[in-house]
């Protein structure tokens, strides 16, 4: 029967859960997006109409429906068998530590791992409750099951995942550096590479869904699965080589600017178009440039020669390299009353754009300040450009490996949020824990966190992103789909090994290792890399304390009876 003698608990903990999936949605949004908006591939308002859909279909479509309150087992749930309203206040304690720390993370624009902060809180909960010998450390055993489950794994993933994401992202970065970028005629050599690259980026898609993916059944053999991966890939690389390939050919050797994106199903037949004429005066080239806005070495040496005095001592570098000029999406707002038709519309926009209306990629300059900020002009000049024509050809791959990882990240850290809330409402509604038969979530659960998610990336997702991207090394397309191709890597490899990773501690150390590659150690921004580890740190442990303490007073309070 409902506990109705614990409403308040309920509610408290649906408020705080959709807190967690708000933050969740904010902070872990740049894990998949932070190098796309970086590089230009994809404008930040796109990215997040993109993101949104991806994260929702992957929390809702094939999200975690197994209310496992406790993913990594770190507390047996078998002990709260006669008291389960006790379990039921220790989720709500520790959905209540993870939100309130991340929110704190998200406002400061410390990226950090959302798995990590609702662990810290179990952890903190179960000590209170249990004890430290109710909480497992390390399972016994040895092996690989040593470490993929109990506490010890958070620290092993503070050593594997980003080690082993930098060096598969950069490997992949030094192929396509000498291969590709560093080539006569790059452009050409890029365009035979294309359909390879979209083919091996399908078979990692298909790998993700199927074996980080969600409750969904596969009904395959493990015989059956490679043959499947590998089969996708190939039929996506052809189509790839078929149709798309001729486009951008079309596009950026032949430099034609009638040709519009949906002819792309003409495939082959492109290539016998003819001449092309001259582009009208106005007219704006798709290949944008890649690296406006950051510094070269001549551009710091002119600024230099520029700020010395008049007899020759040189008195400082006091300006940055000025970012381009972005059009606001709310617009200024108008003059008149606040009641007034105008204002109110402004008001409305705003409320619904804010979050979407910033200069996430302007803010990621030596003028945009900010904690472990350094000199980024300095770091930014000592990378090498490439040919913008070539960055293009990748540009349409990164946003392809950002969108399945939004949609993995979606299907997968969704029960973050919802794993705990699933068990508060299902111990206040049955009055009792639940069965493993029982152990499906609800859709509106799924729906609910979802949302939150979404309403997280779209509202408040800035505030991290543009912490990240260019602030640790210049982003640029060729090297961002590295980065992201290297996590889709390691997050299979860890996968396949029962090693768990944190996405954010993944992508952290694959833009470490294309940033290494660029041959210079102060190409890279150790102040903010030193910055993201110590919050890696200080997640668990302070989690813990917020929940375990919560627990405490609740469980040890005096109590008053009235007589």
């Amino acid at each position: 029967m409902p506990l109705v003698q614990f409403n308040y608990l309920f509610i408290i903990g649906t408020i705080f859960s959709f807190l967690d999936a708000w933050n969740i949605g904010a902070n872990d949004v740049s894990n998949a997006w932070s190098a796309a908006v970086a590089s230009r591939s994809i404008e930040y308002v796109h990215a997040m109409m993109v993101a949104a859909v991806m994260e929702f279909s992957g929390a809702v479509g094939v999200g975690s429906r197994v209310a496992d309150t406790i993913r990594t087992k770190i507390v047996d749930t078998e002990q709260f068998r006669d008291s389960p309203a006790v379990l039921m206040l220790g989720m709500v304690c520790a959905v209540i530590a993870s939100s309130v720390y991340l929110t704190f993370a998200t406002k400061i624009g410390l990226p950090v791992s959302t798995t990590h902060s609702l662990l810290g809180g179990v952890i903190g909960f179960g000590i209170a409750a249990l004890g430290v010998n109710g909480i497992q450390w390390v399972r016994p055993g040895g092996g690989l099951q040593a470490i993929n489950s109990g506490v010890v794994q958070v620290f092993m993933a503070w050593i594997l995942a980003p080690v082993l994401a930098g060096v598969i992202a950069s490997i992949i970065f030094l192929i396509t550096k000498y291969a590709v970028l560093l080539r006569e005629n790059p452009v050409m050599k890029g365009l035979f590479l294309v359909p390879v690259y979209f083919a091996v980026t399908a078979s990692l898609i298909v790998m993700l869904l199927v074996w980080k993916g969600g409750s969904y059944e596969i009904n395959l053999t493990d015989t059956e699965i490679p043959i499947v991966i590998v089969l996708v890939g190939i039929g996506f690389g052809a189509l790839v080589a078929i149709f798309f390939v001729p486009w951008l050919y079309r596009v950026i050797i032949k430099e034609d600017w009638q040709l519009r994106f949906y002819e792309i199903y003409k495939g082959p037949f492109l290539l016998r178009r003819g001449e092309v004429p001259p582009a009208p005066a106005n007219y704006q080239s798709r290949i944008r440039d890649y690296y406006e806005g950051h510094a070269t070495r001549q551009d710091l040496d002119d600024r230099r020669d520029n700020l010395k005095s008049e007899d020759g001592v040189f008195v400082g570098d006091k300006e940055a390299i000025e970012p381009p000029q972005r059009k606001s999406l709310v617009g200024p707002k108008p003059d008149g009353p606040w009641y007034s038709s105008a204002a109110l519309i402004w008001y409305c926009r705003w409320a619904v754009l804010h979050g979407v209306d910033q200069d996430v990629v302007g803010h990621q300059s030596s003028k945009g300040g900010g904690l472990a900020s350094g000199n980024v002009d300095d770091m930014h000049a000592r990378a090498t450009r490439f040919d913008n024509r070539v960055e293009y050809l990748y540009s349409f791959l990164q946003i392809m490996t950002s969108a399945a990882a939004s949609f993995t990240h979606g299907a997968n850290d969704v029960s973050n949020a919802i794993g705990p809330y699933a068990t508060i409402f299902q111990i206040w509604k049955d009055g009792r824990l639940p069965g493993n038969d029982e152990a499906e979530v609800p859709l509106w659960i799924l729906i609910f966190g979802g949302l939150g998610i979404c309403l997280g990336l779209w509202t408040y997702g800035y505030n991290i992103m543009r912490n990240l991207g260019n602030k640790i090394t210049l982003n640029s397309p060729s090297r961002g789909f590295s980065m992201e191709l290297g996590s889709a890597f390691t997050v299979i490899m860890a996968t396949r090994l029962s090693l768990p990773v944190s996405t954010t501690q993944v992508i952290t150390g694959a833009t470490v290792g294309v940033g290494l590659c660029n041959g210079d150690l102060k190409s890279i921004n150790w102040k903010m890399i030193a910055w993201i580890y110590a919050g890696w740190f200080i997640t668990l442990p302070s989690a813990a304390l917020i929940s375990g303490s919560l627990m405490s007073f609740v469980l040890n309070a005096p109590r008053w009876l009235a007589v």
